[in-house]
């Protein structure tokens, strides 16, 4: 899971909203996700899983009959996860039902994804802190789709950093390759 560098428009570095960090490593710049909450307010950090040395996401989730949480690198534009269930796949596009894994509250959104080969029109909503800004990510397994919606900034702004993908379209995405 080696980290791609992609570049982070100087305009968002300098409004940088609650919940999202800058962090350097090995000489390049990178933003991370330090606090995400369920619409009832409970953190979605995990301390206990942690990928690329820092606390992951935490989402319940299930798939076909099968139920577990994905752990998801909070490294913005990185789409490894950590499974503690073997999910069932199959040849159809899986669509993930998300949902809080401490109060249950469902985390699914319609909302039209703007990847060219998906436009699936769920979305997994995530909330910075203050529920003012939040995150969108496309429930389905594999799509690279994600959003970042912060009112302060402009439009154009979010759009390049939701544009970054450190993984590419998430080909590898089911099990890391193996």
């Amino acid at each position: 899971m080696e980290l791609i560098h992609n570049e982070i428009p100087l305009e968002f570095l300098h409004a940088l909203p609650e919940g999202i960090k800058y962090v350097v490593r090995h000489g390049k710049d990178f933003l991370v996700v330090e606090e995400v909450t369920c619409p009832n307010g409970h953190s979605l950090m995990s301390e206990n899983v942690r990928i690329h040395g820092e606390p992951s996401l935490k989402i319940g989730v299930e798939i076909g009959n099968e139920k577990g949480h994905f752990f998801i690198d909070a490294f913005w534009g990185s789409h490894k996860k950590l499974f503690d269930f073997i999910p069932p796949l199959g040849p159809a596009p899986v669509i993930v039902k998300s949902f809080c894994p401490t109060c249950g509250t469902s985390l699914i959104v319609e909302d039209l994804c703007n990847i060219p080969d998906c436009k699936t029109k769920e979305h997994i909503l995530l909330f910075l802190p203050g529920k003012k800004n939040r995150i969108l990510v496309c429930a389905r397994l594999g799509c690279p789709g994600h959003r970042l919606e912060v009112q302060e900034l402009p439009h154009e702004v979010t759009e390049k950093i939701s544009g970054i993908n450190y993984f590419g379209t998430g080909i590898d995405d089911y099990f890391g390759g193996i």
